[in-house]
Formats: C-alpha cells, sequence, structure tokens
C-alpha cells in the first residue's frame, strides 16, 4: 500500500455533482475518497478520526461548513479543512480561514489547484496524523 492510498480524504457537499468531482479527483491522485451530503452524515459516520483531510462546502442546510469546521476543529484542533464555495462572500471567507481552514476557493474550482491544495494540507499536517496513529498503537 502506497502512502497515499492510506490517507483518506472527505468530501462533504449537498450537490452530487461536486461529491463526485472530488471523489474523483481524490481516488485518481491514488487517495481514498470518503464522501457525503452532508455535514451530519459525515459526523455520524464516525470517520473524522481516520481522515486526513476535509473538503467542504460552506451553505450547506443543517450544518453549515463553518460549523462543521469548528467541531472537526474541536476534536482535531491541527485538522486540514479545505473550503469550496459557489457564493463570493468574503467576511464568510475570512471567518473560515480565521478559524482555521488550509484555504478557501471558490467553484468553479480548478481540479488542479484543488489537489495541490490537498497535498500540501496533508504534507503540512503529515507529523500530526502520524503522531495520533502511533498514540493508538499503545
Amino acid at each position: 500500500m502506497t502512502d497515499q492510498t492510506m490517507h483518506i480524504v472527505v468530501g462533504v457537499d449537498d450537490d452530487i455533482r461536486i461529491r463526485e468531482a472530488i471523489e474523483s479527483l481524490v481516488e485518481s491522485a491514488g487517495f481514498t475518497s470518503l464522501v457525503f451530503p452532508s455535514a451530519e452524515e459525515f459526523l455520524r459516520s464516525g470517520k473524522l478520526s481516520e481522515a486526513s483531510c476535509l473538503i467542504t462546502d460552506v451553505r450547506m442546510a443543517g450544518i453549515d461548513g463553518l460549523e462543521l469546521q469548528r467541531r472537526v476543529r474541536f476534536d482535531r484542533p491541527q485538522f486540514p479543512v479545505i473550503f469550496i464555495s459557489g457564493h463570493h462572500d468574503d467576511e464568510v471567507r475570512r471567518k473560515a480561514l480565521e478559524g482555521g481552514a488550509f484555504t478557501f476557493m471558490y467553484k468553479p474550482f480548478d481540479p488542479g489547484d484543488l489537489l495541490a491544495a490537498v497535498n500540501q494540507a496533508m504534507s503540512n499536517c503529515s507529523h500530526i496524523r502520524t503522531v495520533e496513529v502511533e498514540e493508538k498503537k499503545h
């Protein structure tokens, strides 16, 4: 198993086309992909502890992307979150970045840019992920 296949990239978006695009892109790069139509489904899945990176929309019914980021970072403070949004809103972008988002992109996003962000986010946080895995073995 390569190092990349050990990384799980989670995509959360209420638009099935975006979920399918994220899934295809992530898997084409050799990562494992899990996609969810809502923040609630992702949080209920129990997959946060296994995930290496999160790509999420901002505006979704129920728990929105900003609240999802807050909840995820409560349990895993260094967990990389990448936002994608179809709505240009400087205030929401500012809140996401101040809340610790790795980056904030607008739809339609360039697949190469998103994949580069995923790679960079995981390489910046890889030492933290390794420590978490090692701690679970003890």
